[in-house]
């Protein structure tokens, strides 16, 4: 697959969603690029913001499959994979898939499940297989994660571990809408609900072929260096417990490919970097001091390393 069908396919599914989700058009690009390189997506926002309208509209996009799971304390893990079931028809047992077995999966709440339900997912995230008494099942592709947490309610939650968040490629907010934003959602979804008419406009194929091509987006040495100087500094930064790992690093160095196919280069520019650095690090660092919100710290502190860090010269187009 080329660059200019891949950047194409991006934007014809981008202006299918559209006809749902009212303007947030970086949040939707950065679902492209989580959905583009093979990566997962926590959402933390407030209820009502359209994270579900979201989700089913780049599913129905693509003509792929849709699940959601509320996640709730007395969730068993059983209840997202699959178990296997006895018969006594043919006296044997059959192994009957969990909500996992998807393409996009909305897990709603994630952090209200248990430790040992939402370390039910890693396996899945990582792996794309899900393994049941000794027997392995490979996972459909694409595979998404859309995982969402309530930034305000944390009473009865079990707060992610680091090694659950680093496992998130992108961590992203929709935010509320602008004021003419607003006038258009009333409008829009006063008679009809526009998700019912939207039809796929690509093919599930055509999804796995991006992601295997989406890595030819010609990346400079000197853009390289550049990201594994923004990662080392996170280490370095005072405020800074844990900074972003080797993992992160290759997360970003992914998450910027795909980022420029989709803005229609197949190079990668320092501008690219600048935008992925929060979205992909900024759920990863851990601070010695939590008297301010975790993500206004981590966008604070990568905003001081990007001032500090010398950015490499434009990319030649030519070359």
């Amino acid at each position: 697959m080329e660059r200019l069908e891949i950047t194409n396919l991006a934007r014809r599914i981008k202006q299918n969603v559209s006809q749902v989700i009212v303007g947030k058009e970086e949040t939707i690009d950065l679902l492209f690029v989580a959905l583009f390189t093979g990566g997962h997506v926590l959402l933390e926002d407030v209820p009502g913001t359209g994270k579900t309208l979201l989700a089913k509209a780049i599913a129905k996009s693509i003509d792929g499959q849709f699940k959601r799971i509320q996640f709730t304390p007395d969730l068993l893990p059983t209840d997202l994979s699959g178990m296997n079931v006895y018969s006594q028809k043919s006296g044997e047992f059959h192994f009957r898939p969990g909500p996992v077995f998807t393409n996009i999966l909305l897990a709603d709440e994630i952090n209200r499940a248990t430790p040992r339900t939402q370390s039910s997912l890693l396996e899945c995230m990582e792996e794309r297989q899900v393994s049941i008494d000794g027997e392995t099942y490979i996972l459909d592709k694409p595979f998404l994660v859309l995982a969402t947490q309530n930034p305000l309610d944390n009473y009865g939650t079990f707060p992610l571990p680091e090694a659950q968040l680093d496992r998130f490629m992108i961590k992203l907010a929709i935010g509320y809408p602008s004021f003419e934003e607003g006038i258009d959602i009333l409008k829009r979804f006063r008679a009809d609900d526009p998700l019912a008419s939207i039809k796929p406009v690509a093919a599930k194929e055509e999804i796995v072929a991006c992601q295997k091509h989406y890595v030819d987006v010609r990346v400079d040495e000197a853009i390289i260096s550049y990201i594994v100087r923004l990662v080392e500094a996170t280490r370095q930064h005072p405020d800074v417990a844990l900074g972003a790992s080797p993992r992160a690093s290759q997360a970003l160095l992914r998450a910027v490919q795909a980022y420029a196919i989709i803005k229609g280069r197949d190079y990668v520019t320092p501008d690219d970097v600048k935008a992925m650095l929060v979205p992909v690090l900024g759920h990863r660092l851990l601070f010695h001091h939590n008297q301010h919100s975790r993500d206004v710290q981590a966008e604070k502190a990568l905003q001081a390393i990007v001032k500090q860090v010398a950015v490499p010269a434009e990319p030649s187009v030519s070359e």
